[in-house]
C-alpha cells in the first residue's frame, strides 16, 4: 500500500481555501467601505446641521428681537435694519473662513479642518447666548454681537467646502450629488431645529420672558449640541481623496493661487449659481418672518409655523434633489429649477396679501421645495468645477465670495426696497434678477462627466501606492 502524498491531497483545499479567503476580503473590504460612506454622510449631515442651527438661531433671532435688545431704537424699523447689518456680517466675514480654512483642508486635510470649524462656531453661539443687552452694557452690546457674529461667519464659510467633500469623497463619484446633499441638508435641518426650539420656547413663555431671557436658551444649547458633532467628527478617517494626494505627494502648496490662475471660470461658474438660491433661501425663511408679521400683522408664531412646515419637508427633498441630478443632467435641473425660482415670488406675494396662513405656508412651502432643486445638486455641481486636488479651496472660495452679493445683503435690500416703495414687486424683481444671474453660472460650467473622470484617474495610483506601501521591503 502507498501512501498518498499529503501535498496532493492537500492542494486543492488549499486553492479553495485560498479563493475564500480572497472572497471573505473582497467582502470585509466592500462592508468597511459602505460603513465608511455611511459614517461620513451623517458626520457631513450632522456636523453642517449644528453649525447651521447656530448660525439660523441667529437669523430668527435677528428678525424677532435683537432689534429691541441690541439696536434700541423708536422706529422699528431701524432697529430692523441694524440687526439684519449684523446678520450679513456673518456672510461678509465667510471669506476669511473660505480663505483661511480651504487652504488648509487642501494642506492638512479636511477632517481636521472640519472640527476646527465647528468649535469656532460652537463657542461664538454660547456666548451670544451670555451677551447683556444694549440696557444693561451700552454701545458695548452690540459691538460684542458683531464680533461673535463675524467668528460665526467665518466659522461656516470653512466648513461648508469640507462637509461637501467629506461625504462626497467618500461615496461613487457617479453619485456625487446624492452624497454631497449630506451637507445641504444641514441649513434645512438647522433652520428647522432653531426655529423649532424658538417656537417652542414662544409658546412656553410670555412675550416678556422670551425677550428677556427666553431667546438665550437657544444659544447656550449649541453648546451641547457642538459636543456631540464633535464626537461624530472625531471618530472618522481622512477621505480617500486626500489620502490618495498624500500617497502622490500631489498636495498643492499655494491652492488660492492655483484656483484663481488655473480655474477662473470653475471659480465664477461656481460664484454665480450661488447667487439665487441664497437671495431665495433669505426671502423664505429670514425676512419673511419680518414680512408677515409687520406687513401683514400675523403673529411671531404663525409665521415661525410656516418657516417650520417648510424647512422639515426640505430634510427629506434635498437628499432627493441631489439623488435626483445624478439621474438627470445636473445643470439641465438647475437651470430649470432657477426659472422657476424667478417666477414664483410673483405668484407669492399676492397670493398671501390676504394675510390668511395657510396661503403663506403654502407659498413658503413651494419655495423651499424650489430652492431644494437648486441648494440639493448645488454643492455636487460646485465641487465639480474644480480638480480634487484643489476643491476644498475652490468649493470654499466660490461658497464664501458668493454669500457677499447673494445671502449677506438680501434681507437688508428686502427691508430697504420694502420701505422706500410699499410694494412686493421691487421684492420680486430682485430674487428674479438673482434667479437669472444663477442661470449665467450654470451656463458657465461644466457637466459632472469631466469630474467623475478626474477622481477616477486619481484613484487608480491611489490603491497602487496603497498596495505598494503594505508589501514586505
Amino acid at each position: 500500500m502507498h501512501d498518498t502524498p499529503k501535498s496532493d491531497a492537500v492542494a486543492p483545499r488549499s486553492d479553495t481555501d485560498a479563493a475564500r479567503s480572497s472572497t471573505d476580503a473582497a467582502r470585509s473590504d466592500t462592508a468597511a467601505k459602505r460603513s465608511g460612506v455611511r459614517r461620513a454622510f451623517v458626520a457631513s449631515l450632522t456636523g453642517t446641521a449644528l453649525e447651521w442651527y447656530d448660525f439660523a438661531v441667529y437669523s430668527a433671532a435677528a428678525a424677532l428681537v435683537f432689534g429691541d435688545l441690541f439696536f434700541p431704537s423708536e422706529d422699528p424699523l431701524t432697529g430692523t435694519l441694524l440687526a439684519f447689518s449684523t446678520y450679513a456680517v456673518g456672510y461678509l466675514s465667510r471669506p476669511l473662513g473660505g480663505f483661511v480654512f480651504g487652504r488648509l483642508g487642501d494642506v492638512i486635510g479636511r477632517k481636521k479642518v472640519l472640527i476646527a470649524t465647528l468649535v469656532l462656531i460652537g463657542v461664538a453661539t454660547f456666548l451670544i447666548g451670555l451677551l447683556p443687552a444694549y440696557g444693561t452694557i451700552g454701545v458695548a452690546a452690540p459691538i460684542a454681537l458683531v464680533v461673535l457674529r463675524f467668528a460665526q461667519g467665518v466659522g461656516v464659510g470653512g466648513e461648508w467646502g469640507g462637509a461637501v467633500l467629506l461625504s462626497s469623497e467618500f461615496g461613487d463619484s457617479r453619485r456625487r450629488g446624492f452624497y454631497a446633499s449630506a451637507a445641504q441638508v444641514g441649513p434645512p435641518a438647522g433652520n428647522l431645529l432653531a426655529n423649532g426650539v424658538l417656537a417652542a420656547l414662544g409658546a412656553l413663555l410670555t412675550e416678556a420672558q422670551f425677550e428677556s431671557w427666553g431667546w438665550r436658551v437657544a444659544f447656550l444649547l449649541s453648546g451641547v449640541l457642538v459636543g456631540f458633532g464633535l464626537w461624530i467628527r472625531a471618530k472618522l478617517e481622512e477621505t480617500p481623496v486626500f489620502k490618495a494626494m498624500e500617497a502622490e505627494q500631489s498636495r498643492p502648496q499655494t491652492p488660492i493661487r492655483e484656483v484663481f490662475t488655473t480655474q477662473p471660470r470653475a471659480l465664477t461658474a461656481a460664484i454665480l449659481c450661488r447667487v439665487g438660491p441664497d437671495v431665495l433661501y433669505a426671502m423664505f425663511t429670514v425676512f419673511v418672518l419680518t414680512y408677515a408679521t409687520q406687513e401683514l400683522d400675523m403673529s411671531r408664531g404663525s409665521a415661525l409655523a410656516a418657516v417650520l412646515i417648510g424647512s422639515s419637508v426640505q430634510v427629506f427633498l434635498m437628499p432627493l434633489a441631489g439623488a435626483l441630478s445624478d439621474r438627470v443632467n445636473r445643470r439641465l435641473l438647475y437651470g430649470v429649477s432657477a426659472i422657476a425660482a424667478a417666477v414664483w415670488p410673483f405668484v407669492f406675494f399676492p397670493m398671501a396679501a390676504g394675510g390668511s396662513w395657510l396661503p403663506l405656508a403654502a407659498g413658503v412651502l413651494v419655495a423651499l421645495v424650489i430652492h431644494c432643486c437648486l441648494y440639493g445638486p448645488q454643492a455636487a455641481f460646485i465641487a465639480e468645477q474644480f480638480s480634487p486636488r484643489l476643491r476644498y479651496t475652490g468649493s470654499s472660495l466660490a461658497y464664501t465670495l458668493a454669500g457677499i452679493i447673494g445671502g449677506a445683503i438680501a434681507p437688508l435690500l428686502f427691508t430697504t426696497l420694502l420701505s422706500a416703495y410699499d410694494s412686493w414687486v421691487p421684492l420680486a424683481l430682485y430674487i428674479a434678477l438673482a434667479s437669472a444671474i444663477s442661470l449665467v453660472g450654470v451656463l458657465l460650467g461644466r457637466n459632472p462627466e469631466a469630474a467623475v473622470d478626474e477622481d477616477e484617474q486619481l484613484s487608480a495610483p491611489k490603491t497602487r501606492a496603497a498596495v505598494d506601501a503594505a508589501l514586505p521591503h
